[in-house]
């Protein structure tokens, strides 16, 4: 299995980060992943870090394309490339309406087509190529030139039907949340094969190894309640018929997550991105299991 680390990195010192990729490194794990939040900004933390730990990959999961044009985005993310040597994945979505509007104060009116928009900018830019591109939501006009850096990996959050297209489409692949081996095998890996050959599907995936299945399963489901309540992230967990993201986060001894995480790439994941979560043992029994099986 491709494995990736993602960790929280709210509250997270610049040098407890640094001991966290130089950790994921030393492990074997394929890459390292944040997210983007109110702290830390995702690719400027890559940046340093990648600049200090060589060959491991380094993900944003993700980065929200309203609040950041993609002439700015595109500067940014080949500026990482170049520091870090071309090891980018640049995971980037539209975010939720209750974050762009009442955060930014941007209009949410329909995503998709901001989004397809946005990515029919940013590709060409990440490319070196030169844009004139006057939408009905979305204008750029420019070229960013940064010398020695490749375009990165290119993903988008996508889990609709639409997005999945778009980003079959205009981007390398889709990574996805809250979509277990159902949602993966049934709806979004034939949607987004159907427009594109051979794309990314990367999965994040809650994970928890520990003996205390009920406890763990309570406080998880306790903590991203409000992620159930999200429209996209609802929309997910229903067609799933689930309850919540707790319905989704693989929870269990070494040997049933094992076979809960084997399920996702029998189910058409091409790689992982695992986020423990648990107690501070759970979360160090849970990274070790996941190191020995990104090993196989």
């Amino acid at each position: 299995m491709r494995i990736g680390l993602c960790i929280d990195e709210r509250g997270r010192t610049h040098g407890e980060l640094l001991a966290d990729v130089r950790a994921a490194a030393a492990a074997g794990f394929g890459a390292f992943w944040l997210g983007q939040h109110d702290s830390w900004d995702a690719l400027t933390a890559l940046t340093a870090l990648g600049a200090e730990v060589p060959g491991i990959r380094l993900g944003t999961a993700i980065v929200p394309t309203y609040p950041r044009h993609p002439l700015a985005l595109a500067g940014q993310a080949l500026t990482a490339q170049a520091v870090i040597g071309n090891r980018l994945d640049l995971g980037i979505g539209p975010s939720h309406r209750t974050i762009i509007e009442d955060q930014f104060g941007y209009d949410f009116d329909k995503p998709t087509r901001h989004v397809r928009e946005y990515l029919s900018a940013l590709g060409p830019l990440l490319r070196g190529e030169a844009v004139d591109h006057r939408g009905a939501v979305l204008r750029a006009t420019g070229r960013v030139d940064v010398p020695g850096a490749r375009p990165p990996g290119l993903l988008l959050s996508a889990l609709g039907p639409v997005m999945l297209r778009i980003a079959g489409e205009l981007a390398d692949g889709t990574i996805t949340v809250w979509a277990g081996p159902r949602a993966l095998d049934e709806h979004i890996v034939p949607t987004i094969s159907a427009v594109a050959q051979q794309p990314r599907v990367v999965a994040m995936v809650s994970v928890c190894v520990t003996s205390e299945v009920d406890a763990a399963r309570e406080q998880f489901a306790e903590q991203l309640a409000v992620a159930g309540e999200l429209p996209a992230y609802r929309a997910v967990l229903d067609r799933q018929g689930l309850n919540g993201p707790e319905d989704v986060a693989v929870i269990g001894d070494d040997l049933a997550v094992e076979r809960e995480l084997r399920r996702f790439v029998e189910a058409g994941a091409t790689e992982l991105v695992a986020a423990p979560f648990g107690t501070a043992d759970d979360q160090r029994r849970t990274r070790s299991v996941l190191a020995a099986l990104n090993a196989r």
